[in-house]
């Protein structure tokens, strides 16, 4: 088939193995022959830089999927998660949810969290300098956002080995294609997870000062806003949420963009002689392969991109990887530059819905990866990295490299 062929014909609910690869051939047909595209089943996929800004920003869009995610997960723990999380939720609700929350972020909590973030990497790399080979998702990448999300809920340490299992499971279930099996695996964890925060949120209940460093479990339990505080269920699963969003998210940052400068060996040197470069590096790994690739919004009116009418009532699939390679906005937008300024690209989203935990990103990913490319003379690929087969949350989960 024609590249205008492939476009038109596309399935966002088909899609396969090869996608799974590599989706930015894909993304490229669409954003050149069919860039406001119909899916068979009725949805929208959106593949241009200004329509996906856009439709984060419109206020015509909704993110609340009580609708649209029944019929996918029915009356499941997946559902009540999915559904009571801050992300997927419109105001007054957002509104509400994102003030007691952001008692996490705090320029308190987040100077807390900064030594935090140094002590962990130093240890890490401390504990791998004499290895030479190893893997850098399991023992690396994983191992920063483990300890930081666990440290601000307070998760003990014996229990901390579970966390990348529930992540992976629960944000498995997003993906427009989910076997029988990994729904009924992710339902599984977010019971138990549910379990596991139950009961660190009754200990801390009885003993709300005694909390470690970085901690905000008893702000998230205790914080009020206009005198009202989370439900328990809202603590409970935006205390999953944060996990989510701040665990996976992260490490795939930091395993893609430590891949990209292995990729490409003059970027890697590039940032051995000038150091300074790892804060724009940082946001090229976030543009160049965003951990969050797919995000998705509900047209409650009338909305048109281009020259194309999307009818109220339609679900939208916005492809933040599709525009964050968009030629319109970004020169050269194939090739990997750390210096690239400015980087304008849609990782953390924009609007209401821009991700809290973007400053607390870009602080592990500096200090990550930073610190990984001076601590090794040489850095190489020791076998082939192993994507995650997923589509919105796209990131390896094997990568073993030789350092030296």
């Amino acid at each position: 088939m024609s590249d205008r062929e492939t476009a038109l014909s596309f399935d966002l609910n088909a899609i396969g193995a090869d996608f799974f690869e590599d989706p930015f051939p894909i993304y490229r047909m669409l954003r050149e022959h069919d860039p406001v595209h119909q899916n068979p089943d009725g949805t929208y996929l959106l593949t241009r830089y200004a329509d996906v800004a856009a439709s984060f920003k419109h206020k015509g869009m909704s993110s609340d999927k009580k609708v649209a995610f029944k019929p996918k997960f029915g009356d499941s723990p997946l559902y009540t998660h999915h559904t009571t999380s801050l992300v997927f939720n419109d105001p007054p609700i957002h509104t509400r949810v994102r003030k007691l929350l952001s008692a996490a972020f705090t320029p308190r909590k987040l100077s807390e969290l900064e030594p935090v973030v140094d002590r962990v990497i130093d240890d890490l790399l401390e504990n791998l300098s004499g290895v030479g080979h190893f893997d850098l998702v399991d023992d690396y990448a994983l191992a920063l956002p483990t300890q930081v999300i666990s440290d601000m809920l307070g998760i003990p340490l014996e229990h901390r080995h579970l966390l990348r299992g529930y992540s992976n499971l629960i944000l498995g279930a997003l993906d427009p294609v989910v076997s029988s099996e990994d729904m009924q695996a992710g339902n599984q964890a977010v019971l138990d997870f549910e379990m596991l925060l139950e009961e660190l949120v009754a200990k801390r209940r009885e003993q709300p000062d005694e909390g470690g460093m970085g901690e905000v479990l008893a702000a998230l339990i205790f914080g009020e806003v206009d005198g009202e505080k989370l439900t328990a269920v809202e603590l409970v699963q935006n205390c999953i949420f944060l996990l989510n969003a701040g665990h996976e998210t992260t490490a795939n940052m930091v395993s893609s963009g430590i891949h990209m400068l292995i990729s490409n060996p003059g970027e890697m040197q590039r940032l051995r002689d000038d150091p300074s470069l790892i804060t724009t590096a940082v946001e090229e790994f976030l543009r160049y392969q965003s951990p969050l690739q797919i995000g998705n919004r509900k047209a409650m009116e009338d909305v048109t991109f281009g020259d194309t009418l999307i009818p109220e009532g339609s679900f939208i699939h916005c492809a933040i990887a599709a525009a964050n390679r968009d030629p319109v906005e970004f020169d050269d937008p194939e090739n990997v530059d750390i210096g690239r300024s400015p980087n304008r690209h849609l990782a953390f989203s924009v609007g209401k819905h821009i991700c809290m935990g973007n400053t607390l990103g870009r602080i592990e990913g500096r200090v990550a990866v930073g610190k990984f490319v001076q601590k090794f003379a040489t850095i190489e690929l020791d076998g082939p990295a192993q994507l995650n087969g997923r589509a919105r949350f796209r990131g390896h989960d094997k990568m073993p490299v030789k350092v030296g």
